[in-house]
Formats: C-alpha cells, sequence, structure tokens
C-alpha cells in the first residue's frame, strides 16, 4: 500500500518494485504539497545507479517496499514555496542522494550533509515528516530546496543525470587530495564503467596524466579513443603492472568486484594515496607491505555535500563534462536493470520519464 501520510495529496505515477527479484511495474502514489521551502520538480530524466539494483533486490536487507528507485534526477521546476528564493519556475535543477538531514550537527553546518548521522536519501529514506521517500522512478518530486542544484544550460538533461550520484562521487575525492589543482599530476583509475569514464573526464579536464587500470583488454581502445586517457594498465598482465609501479601519485578504485588492493597499491609513489568509491560485497584483502614501505594511504569517499555537488555542476558546465548515457523508456527498466546487473552499458542508463525523447521525435516528423 501506499504512504497515507496527512499532507501527502498530490497523486504520482511511477516505477516501482514490490518484492526482492519482482519486476519494477507502474506504481500510483502521493507526494506532500509543496511546503513553504520546497520545489517541485516535473522530472525529465532519472539515471539508473548500481545502488538501485541493490536496493530492488534487498540484497542489503534494508529495503522497504514498494521501493520507487532513483537518486539521478534532472528536471524543470513547476512549483516553489513563499520561502524559495534561490530557485524559480522554470529552473532546470538536480537532485541526487540526499532528500533530508539534521540542519544541526557539525556536519550539516559545514556543508557535509552527507555524512549527518540522521541523513536520509531520496529513495528508502524517512522523511521529516515520518514518510518513505520514493524516487526519481516518476513523474514529478517534490524536494526541500537545502538538496537541490542548478543544472548549467550548457549541459544536456540526460548526461547530466548521473553526474548527481556518479559525478560527485568522483569529484569528491580528487577536489579532497588537490587533484584538481595539479596539471600534470598522475591519476589511476581503476575500473572504466560509470564512475570510472567520469573520473577519467575530470582528470583530463584538469590537466592530469589518466591512467586507466583494468581486467578487460576490450577497455584500452576506448580508454584511450574515446575518453583520451594517456595510458592503460592490464591488471592481470604482470609486465603492465610492473611498468607502472611506483608511477601514480593518486588512484580512484571504483571497482564493486572483490579484489586485491595490493598489486593496485604498488602502483602509487611514495606518499601516494589510493581512495576506494566502489563497494565490493566482501572484505577487500589488504596486504601490510605496499602500504608500509611505499608509505602509503587508503581511504575511502561517498558521495559530496550540495554545496560540493553545485560546485562539480558549474565545472561541468564550464568544460562540458556530461556521462556519456543510454537513454530508454520507462517500459525498457526491468531490461535495463538485467543488463546493469550484467555490467553491459557504457556507461549509464537513464531513463526518459518525462517523455523528452518521444516528443523531440514527433517534433522531427
Amino acid at each position: 500500500m501506499a504512504q497515507t501520510t496527512p499532507n501527502h495529496t498530490q497523486t504520482v505515477s511511477g516505477w516501482a518494485a514490490h518484492e526482492p527479484g519482482g519486476k519494477i511495474t507502474p506504481f500510483t502514489f502521493k507526494r506532500r504539497e509543496n511546503g513553504i521551502d520546497d520545489v517541485t520538480i516535473k522530472i525529465l530524466y532519472c539515471g539508473m545507479c548500481h545502488t538501485d539494483l541493490h536496493h530492488i533486490r534487498n540484497d542489503w536487507g534494508i529495503t522497504m517496499y514498494p521501493l520507487v528507485p532513483g537518486h539521478e534526477i534532472t528536471g524543470v521546476i513547476t512549483k516553489v514555496g513563499s520561502n524559495v528564493s534561490e530557485f524559480k519556475v522554470g529552473d532546470r535543477v538536480g537532485v541526487g542522494c540526499l532528500a533530508a538531514s539534521c540542519l544541526e550537527c557539525e556536519f550539516c553546518k559545514e556543508s557535509q550533509e552527507n555524512y549527518c548521522d540522521k541523513v536520509q536519501f531520496t529513495y528508502n529514506g524517512i522523511f521529516w515528516d515520518g514518510s518513505i521517500t520514493y524516487g526519481g522512478y516518476s513523474q514529478m518530486l517534490v524536494a526541500d530546496k537545502r538538496y537541490v542544484v542548478q543544472v548549467p544550460e550548457k549541459l544536456a538533461m540526460d548526461g547530466a543525470a548521473p553526474l548527481l550520484c556518479a559525478g560527485i562521487t568522483v569529484f569528491c575525492p580528487m577536489k579532497d587530495n588537490n587533484m584538481l589543482n595539479s596539471p600534470g599530476k598522475k591519476l589511476g583509475v581503476a575500473g572504466l564503467g560509470g564512475l570510472g569514464h567520469l573520473a577519467v573526464k575530470f582528470g583530463k579536464a584538469f590537466g592530469l596524466h589518466v591512467t586507466v587500470i583494468s581486467t578487460s583488454p576490450s577497455k584500452e581502445k576506448e580508454a584511450r579513443e574515446r575518453l583520451g586517457a594517456d595510458d592503460f594498465l592490464l591488471s592481470t598482465n604482470p609486465t603492465h603492472m610492473e611498468a607502472g609501479r611506483r608511477t601514480l601519485d593518486f588512484i580512484i578504485d571504483t571497482v564493486s568486484a572483490n579484489h586485491s588492493l595490493g598489486p593496485t597499491l604498488e602502483l602509487l609513489k611514495v606518499n601516494g594515496t589510493l581512495v576506494l568509491v566502489g563497494a565490493p560485497e566482501k572484505p577487500l584483502q589488504l596486504p601490510s607491505f605496499p602500504l608500509i614501505f611505499g608509505k602509503r594511504v587508503v581511504k575511502g569517499s561517498m558521495i559530496g555535500g550540495i554545496k560540493e555537488t553545485q560546485e562539480m555542476m558549474d565545472l561541468c558546465g564550464k568544460h562540458n563534462i556530461t556521462c556519456d548515457v543510454e537513454v530508454i523508456n520507462p517500459d525498457q527498466i526491468n531490461e535495463a536493470i538485467n543488463r546493469l546487473a550484467q555490467n553491459d552499458v557504457k556507461y549509464r542508463f537513464v531513463i526518459d520519464v518525462g517523455g523528452t525523447r518521444k516528443s523531440s521525435e514527433n517534433q522531427k516528423n
């Protein structure tokens, strides 16, 4: 049954999972009325993240069904609350993973809402009014203004949608480790998927020497020719890995499969840093010698706060960076989920929620 919170009176059409292993099906539910601090957004596009897949299948044992996934949302504002001055009707905006936080802790006050102990997410969370949050696999969203960002006019709305999760996930560790202002430094990107290809794009935009590290020989051509990577290391080739030893200043590891960090760590220079942004299901192998003998650091990173997300969007607008996407219609969601589970996409599925592509085709005809 859909939620029955008293002020949730707006009827919305969307797509939901109702049980583990079940298909995504059309779903009608209620959203809250637009409050004084809210904006109402007509959703145009929503990216499909691996997190959606985990929640749909209840891999982490925390899914609340019915589940309306989606936290890579772009759309247009149709209504603003009386306290909203940052946005106006017609603005192109985006909503990422965050729906609410406490607003009072040290992290919220420092624009690091994503680390708040009481953070609630765009879907499968509990909003301030006690309702379960429903995500972007739907035609409309009501969002608090504090968790909304502007999408630069230069950016295509379909390619911009995955920036709200995949993009910010690789942007933050690059910023935190001073890779945005260090042209000539050497960046390694482990894994060339939705996150990895954006890390390559950011690296090239910021003047870094970018090396892609992959288990797939077929990725070399696309890494070099399609994305402009400077070097490619096949991680299953000992000769490649030996040649790359102690050559990289910084590595972003986007790999979600189980793997040992030892060989990757050996690619770092002394004092180099490896940041994990992938989320393997089992603990990773972390040998001590590459750390001790290289004075290296291993740490993790997640999405960023809203201020950082807007900064990233503005830089993407300046450098014309978007995600490479495969746009699908809502009736293709289940097929896309199956393909996503097999990593059969370059590099992100995006749902044409607003029927924008069909409208454009009709206008041409």
